[in-house]
């Protein structure tokens, strides 16, 4: 591995020693190239990926999951998935999520103000009835899973929602769910560079 590799290890992300996650670890070839196109096309590579660098597989589980749900095919915008993600992970009150896609928001939406307010709120947050009635669905399946029904599906469909969208909605709502707490377990950290994105 490159100096330069070595150099973008050089603090660590989560309270864990796995080896590879930002405390100088040695990460595989395949995860060094996966890195560089990151820093090619971010400017960085998200500390989440570091967390995840000391195997592989979890690494690519991870992005696959991450990459097919927030930028694959759906009905629901880039933007509308990352309100989701920060619906969720407002409720979990999880720092890098927060803090990773209210810039997202921010950027997608191309106003920092609605990047600060889903962070805080949604529900003060300019939104149009369709998005409310997602967030309002995926903060419901965050906090009180075992009370979603039938009338609830409804809710979305009567929104505008397919089916289709509603397994989407849920996926990503799922997905900030684990994603929330292995990162709250781990302490993970955000890169500092999202602090200052987008506004």
């Amino acid at each position: 591995m490159t100096g330069d590799m070595t150099a973008k290890f050089d603090t660590r992300v989560t309270a864990l020693d796995l080896g590879a996650d930002g405390g100088g670890g040695e990460v595989s070839e395949a995860t060094a190239r996966y890195f560089d196109k990151c820093e090619e096309k971010l400017g960085l590579v998200p500390n989440v990926l570091k967390a995840y660098a000391f195997d592989d597989v979890k690494l690519r589980a991870f992005t696959d999951m991450y990459n097919d749900l927030m930028l694959g095919a759906s009905s629901l915008s880039k933007l509308e998935r990352e309100m989701i993600a920060v619906a969720v992970s407002s409720v979990n009150h999880c720092f890098y999520c927060l803090t990773a896609h209210g810039a997202a928001v921010r950027q997608y939406s191309g106003d920092p103000k609605l990047g600060e307010l889903m962070v805080m709120n949604y529900r003060v947050a300019d939104l149009t009835p369709k998005q409310r009635a997602m967030l309002d669905f995926a903060v419901k399946l965050t906090e009180k899973p075992a009370e979603i029904v039938e009338a609830d599906r409804q809710v979305l469909r009567d929104a505008g929602f397919s089916d289709r969208d509603i397994w989407d909605i849920a996926s990503v709502t799922g997905f900030f769910n684990m994603s929330n707490r292995v990162a709250a377990a781990t302490d993970m950290r955000p890169n500092e560079e999202y602090h200052g994105m987008a506004r």
